[in-house]
């Protein structure tokens, strides 16, 4: 089960990393359960599927050429945790901040717990702090 999720989760990253939305939106469709549980801070109004696909366009719209590279990928059980390093381009309107032309390079830990081949769960540390440093939001410039 282990080597089977992890290969699940590989395929959807490849397709992450596309940029393209709406195969972005494919592959959300193909490997998420729809009543996905999201444990991640996403305060975007939305939970499932739909969560996870307004995150990706608030993201791309962001961030174009936005870049996830996989550190470390642990499966056991029906869990897959991977350690991402998160590179892009501050291009588009991101939390209410204009486009800044600015690089951000910044950490992340996400645990994946699949049933049934789909991942069904999905918790999340994402290093906003760092991000928001680097775009100006907070004082101190890139960490």
């Amino acid at each position: 089960m282990a080597d089977s999720n992890k290969a699940t989760f590989r395929r959807f990253h490849d397709v992450l990393n596309s940029g393209d939305a709406e195969a972005i939106s494919k592959i959300i469709d193909e490997v998420v359960a729809p009543d996905l549980i999201f444990h991640a801070p996403v305060p975007m109004g939305a939970t499932g599927v739909q969560a996870l696909k307004r995150v990706w366009t608030v993201l791309l719209r962001a961030f174009p050429d936005l870049r996830v590279e996989i550190e470390d990928v642990i499966a056991e059980g029906d869990k897959v945790v991977v350690r991402n390093t998160v590179t892009g381009t501050h291009r588009g309107e991101y939390r209410d901040l204009p486009p800044t032309g600015r690089s951000v390079r910044y950490d992340e830990i996400f645990i994946f717990r699949f049933a049934g081949g789909r991942i069904a769960e999905v918790w999340g540390v994402v290093d906003v702090f760092a991000q928001m440093r680097q775009l100006g939001v907070i004082p101190g410039g890139a960490p």
